[in-house]
């Protein structure tokens, strides 16, 4: 008896000399901790890329889906674009306040990108239709929340994308007598009404639908000012930078495409004031206005298309 409890008396010194060998000391536990942060460092930008890049596929996935839904309205209006007809407009009377001179009609989307809270404006669209789904007009990346009273909400934006004012945008009607005459808006963004007239660009060169700006999406359209009209070169409405410093657009043909801008777009200025394009910014400005219905506009001369 004597010898077998001297042999479990050694027998527990030694686990418990071998627990304590086992324990992790200071520096040790100090190392790991360096390796975890290295190793998070490492994967967490990879991580957040892998997420964006998914957040593009399913924006480009967005686009795709309301382009389909604008080609199946074309085929059942013999070839005629679908309505481009809201816009909401900056002008200013002689003592710099704001005009009410917003034009309203039926329109493939109406509403206002940021004051909408809901998305009764997107169903009220010609196009909802087609797709009974609100979520395809809302980029995945865009973050950007409505606006109260100038206040900002926590509530995400309904909608992220704009069509360009070149397809069927608004075409003959005369804008209301707001500078003593009246103009057309063709006069001054010019566009394509159906198929059969769209010529240069080419369809596979049109874009239709844009992943535009938080910082210029209201209304519906994406506009661009023509070279003649006095505006220098400046952005009407701008294109987003949310996708790695680039932009998703569909064209008239179907396909979609991502664009990289070679130079950020900001995403904040006022709206009663049109930034003229750094020189970094002039490529990604003619990229964009190659991709439209842009006519030279003789000087003087509003009404020359």
């Amino acid at each position: 008896m004597k010898n077998r409890r001297s042999s479990f008396g050694s027998g527990s010194l030694r686990r418990a000399a071998e627990r304590r060998g086992a324990a992790f000391t200071l520096m040790e536990l100090l190392v790991v901790l360096a390796v975890i942060a290295i190793l998070a460092a490492i994967l967490l930008p990879s991580l957040g890329r892998a997420r964006e890049s998914a957040r593009n596929v399913n924006c480009l996935g967005n686009l795709r889906q309301l382009q389909v839904c604008w080609h199946l309205y074309a085929d059942d209006y013999a070839g005629v674009f679908v309505p481009n007809d809201w816009i909401d407009s900056q002008d200013t009377n002689s003592a710099g306040q704001k005009v009410n001179t917003d034009y309203v009609q039926t329109s493939w989307c109406v509403g206002n990108a940021l004051t909408d809270t809901t998305t009764s404006n997107i169903q009220q669209g010609l196009l909802y239709p087609y797709n009974l789904s609100a979520l395809i007009y809302h980029c995945p990346s865009d973050l950007s929340t409505i606006e109260t009273n100038g206040d900002l909400l926590p509530q995400l934006r309904t909608r992220s994308y704009n069509m360009s004012q070149s397809v069927n945008g608004y075409g003959w009607m005369m804008n209301p007598d707001i500078y003593g005459f009246p103009i057309p808006v063709d006069a001054v963004q010019p566009c394509f009404e159906s198929f059969s007239a769209v010529t240069n660009p080419p369809p596979s060169r049109l874009f239709v639908f844009i992943d535009e700006n938080e910082a210029t999406l209201q209304d519906d359209q994406f506009g661009f000012p023509c070279p003649g009209l006095g505006y220098g070169t400046c952005w009407w409405d701008m294109p987003s930078n949310r996708h790695s410093q680039g932009a998703n657009l569909s064209f008239s043909d179907g396909h979609v495409e991502h664009w990289k801008w070679q130079a950020p777009m900001i995403t904040t200025f006022s709206a009663n004031y049109l930034p003229e394009i750094s020189p970094g910014q002039m490529p990604d400005y003619t990229r964009v206005a190659n991709a439209m219905r842009i006519v030279e506009i003789p000087p003087g001369n509003t009404n020359a298309l």
